[in-house]
């Protein structure tokens, strides 16, 4: 009896001790993340210091000591530069957790939004607004204050794509009425390849607008602003709550469906609520900033190794750390290149993820074939 007590008594501290740590990191994280976006809205061709910056922000919230900051530095930083920290940083954690949700629910460790044609979806509606030189129009005040009607086609673009493949799934699961991973990644590689050929018609039908359908494939967020924060929160807002309320679902449904269904869950309803709601955060991102790639992939690979498989954790760290990285790969996009010229960040991600994830494979390998001998 002592000695289980005492194992229980190990088994506890253990568990606090790992407890403690999940939170050490997300702390962590966080607070990198808000140094980070007070150094990047002082970093660029009109630099400033971080005392001058916190400055610019403080008077922007009716807040001010010291010296007033220069109106121009201060338009600068608040309105150029902090609508697109904003916007980059919840990009990039909207990616990154509709990526491990991906990856939980099709255990698939390769999946993210390209998977179920999400962001084919999207690159095909902007072709669209681009074909038909809607892109530049604006909207009617009230539905997106003025961002103009290409993010409206992108994200609607997302959400038909997903519809899609889930009509697919269902038609393809038979009379049982369920949803079979198997089924919606084969559908989803159907539609994104169907949508990547109608891209490439259009492209062929309009060769004036290639380079901008190309320019916005490959992601960017020069010339957005909080008017492209004020539409896509919403969608990334309700994503967002739809995935962490059914975070311990997706804990079973990584167990695969039959012991998800031994212990009482519904693995079809759970499946489409998870696969709605990480659609709706990677449409939202995709619809403002172009197809960005990796940061869905890389992030929750690296998060594992980490803080383990458990999603209550693992999804907002994700969501951290995909901001993060995005936040920065922004940063280098805009001041890498000299007289203010801008690298599409989609190609800094790609630059920066490509090698990383081969590492991460690897590692996994040499990792599996140990554990194999």
């Amino acid at each position: 009896m002592a000695s289980m007590a005492g194992h229980e008594g190990a088994r506890a501290r253990n568990s606090a001790r790992r407890s403690l740590g999940r939170a050490g990191w997300l702390a962590a994280i966080g607070a990198a993340s808000l140094a980070s976006a007070l150094i990047a809205c002082g970093l660029g061709s009109f630099p400033s210091t971080p005392a001058e910056t916190l400055r610019a922000l403080a008077q922007a919230f009716g807040l001010s000591w010291g010296q007033p900051v220069d109106p121009a530095l201060s338009v600068v930083i608040v309105d150029i530069r902090l609508a697109r920290v904003a916007l980059s940083w919840l990009t990039g954690a909207s990616l990154a957790v509709a990526g491990c949700v991906f990856q939980g629910v099709l255990r698939n460790p390769l999946a993210d939004a390209f998977t179920l044609g999400v962001s084919g979806g999207a690159a095909f509606g902007a072709s669209v607004a681009i074909l038909t030189g809607l892109a530049g129009e604006a909207v009617f005040v009230g539905l997106a204050g003025g961002t103009g009607i290409l993010p409206l086609f992108a994200l609607a673009g997302a959400l038909l794509a997903l519809a899609a493949v889930l009509a697919l799934g269902r038609a393809g699961a038979g009379s049982n009425g369920g949803m079979r991973r198997e089924t919606l990644v084969l559908a989803g590689i159907v539609v994104s390849t169907f949508l990547s050929a109608l891209i490439s018609l259009l492209k062929s039908l309009d060769e004036e607008s290639v380079a901008s359908i190309v320019f916005w494939i490959m992601g960017s967020f020069q010339g957005r602003g909080f008017e492209h924060v004020s539409l896509a929160l919403p969608y990334m807002a309700v994503g967002l709550v739809l995935v962490l309320w059914r975070a311990r679902e997706l804990d079973l449904l990584a167990l695969g469906e039959g012991q998800a269904r031994l212990l009482g869950l519904d693995a079809g309803r759970s499946r489409l609520w998870l696969l709605v709601g990480a659609s709706l955060l990677s449409g939202a991102a995709v619809a403002v900033s172009g197809v960005i790639g990796f940061v869905g992939l890389v992030v929750p690979h690296l998060l594992r190794l980490v803080l383990g498989a458990g999603h209550r954790t693992l999804l907002p760290a994700s969501a951290l750390l995909g901001g993060l990285l995005l936040l920065w790969s922004d940063v280098l996009a805009r001041s890498i290149l000299p007289g203010g010229a801008e690298l599409p960040v989609g190609v800094v991600t790609a630059l920066i993820g490509g090698p990383f994830f081969c590492l991460l494979l690897g590692r996994s390998g040499r990792t599996g074939s140990g554990g194999d001998a």
